[in-house]
């Protein structure tokens, strides 16, 4: 069995034509990059590495529609705003802690599916309590 992708770098420039889907989730991958060989690519599942900060989608934001990075240790949607196609941003089980980074969500008109559970501003509160918050901060 290979070892785990520690760095999008390595993987991503070999398959500048691999079409809509770049799956890259549970691997070591520590930050995000610059992509500009996937001007097509429409969902890049991420999920369970190690990203810190969401940065270098600028590049594939007009295409990006679905982007899964739940389960990595990012405390901020900076780095987001280029992504305006995103029709659904799963989130979950990261280090956001402050309730105005949803305000932030308001940038994305298009968003129709959010998952933010397991996040730190969810402690103390019920899902419900939140579920509302989420509704009243974002562009719902």
């Amino acid at each position: 069995m290979p070892d785990p992708a520690d760095r999008e770098d390595g993987l991503l420039p070999e398959h500048a034509g691999c079409g809509e889907e770049a799956f890259l989730s549970t691997n070591c991958i520590d930050k995000m990059i610059s992509l500009p060989n996937l001007k097509n690519l429409e969902i890049l599942p991420l999920g369970r590495n190690q990203v810190e900060k969401v940065s270098g989608p600028e590049e594939i934001g007009a295409t990006l529609r679905k982007l899964w990075i739940s389960y990595n240790t990012i405390s901020t949607f900076d780095g987001l705003r280029s992504c305006v196609q995103r029709h659904l941003l799963f989130m979950s089980n990261n280090r956001i802690e402050s309730w105005g980074e949803l305000t932030k969500l308001t940038q994305f008109p298009e968003l129709k599916a959010l998952l933010l559970v397991g996040n730190l501003f969810y402690d103390g509160y019920s899902k419900m309590e939140v579920f509302l918050d989420v509704l009243k901060r974002s562009v719902w």
